[in-house]
């Protein structure tokens, strides 16, 4: 049996990030402001790896209604197939088509988001609603988060646990918000900052990785025969994970460092560049 990454290998899961792999934008860039397509190089590759019957498993921190227009882009599942969906950074899995959730993970998130608001009284404050949008403490920019949106003060939108909370602060930069939170520490959670200001929570113990291991029990396939790409850092733990790990060119430094092989960028087609490899 060939090891990950060496010749005769050939991934039977091919797990792939949305934003920043798939598509140009990033998490805190407005969807509205690009055009979300997939480059033909790209749809090519995923369909030779379908073709030679690798599951296609996308792993984002995109919420279900984000993500289920992307599997109708990429035409997937297909054969009467069903397409297994790792979403929110881990908190939820589900299957397609029709939308059926296999696992959600909650978290008490009211301590965090109170402490946070400490430091950045100004932040945007999002609550996950499952397969309905986002509860809001005020409206976040334009095409940044989707679904339907509900404005709720601060103290009911952390009364219950959740899934995900998003933190948002369009006046900051990512190097602030990566410093504030190793300053703060963020105990018994997990955390990622994305490519702006913007911070994502999530329960202790749940990622990508988490997710990614979840649907492949379910698939029955290891993680020495997953092929992970991601560019965030909230790829992390899938990359590092899966028997393959493969960061986007553009990715910071320590999501590369975290892979076993770095690929081009985005606009260059990365994933199907190491696709081809493969399939």
């Amino acid at each position: 049996m060939s090891e990950p990454g060496t010749p005769g290998w050939q991934p039977k899961v091919v797990a792939l990030d949305i934003d920043g792999t798939l598509f140009t934008t990033g998490h805190g860039v407005a969807s509205s402001d690009v055009e979300e397509t997939i480059t033909p190089a790209v749809q090519e590759a995923i369909d030779r790896a379908v073709a030679a019957g690798a599951h296609i498993v996308l792993a984002t921190g995109r919420s279900t209604f984000g993500i289920t227009p992307v599997l109708d882009m990429l035409g997937l599942p297909r054969d009467g197939d069903t397409s297994l969906v790792v979403a929110s950074n881990g908190s939820v899995t589900f299957s397609y088509a029709p939308v059926q959730l296999l696992s959600t993970v909650t978290f008490d998130a009211s301590h965090v988001v109170r402490e946070l608001l400490e430091h950045v009284p100004q932040a945007l404050v999002a609550v996950e609603e499952i397969g309905v949008g986002y509860r809001v403490n005020r409206h976040f920019p334009a095409g940044e988060i989707g679904g339907e949106m509900t404005l709720q003060d601060v103290d009911r939108l952390v009364s219950e646990p959740v899934t995900r909370v998003v933190i948002r602060d369009p006046d900051s930069t990512a190097e602030e918000f990566i410093e504030l939170a190793e300053r703060l520490g963020l105990h018994g959670i997990n955390y990622y900052i994305g490519w702006t200001a913007w911070l994502d929570l999530a329960p202790q113990g749940v990622s990508k990785a988490s997710g990614l291991q979840s649907v492949c029990k379910e698939l029955g396939v290891d993680a020495a025969d997953v092929l992970a790409i991601g560019d965030g850092r909230n790829d992390v733990e899938m990359l590092e994970w899966a028997g393959r790990g493969v960061a986007m060119g553009q990715a910071p430094p320590e999501v590369q460092r975290a892979a076993d092989a770095v690929t081009r960028s985005v606009q260059e087609d990365g994933a199907a560049v190491e696709l081809a490899r493969w399939f």
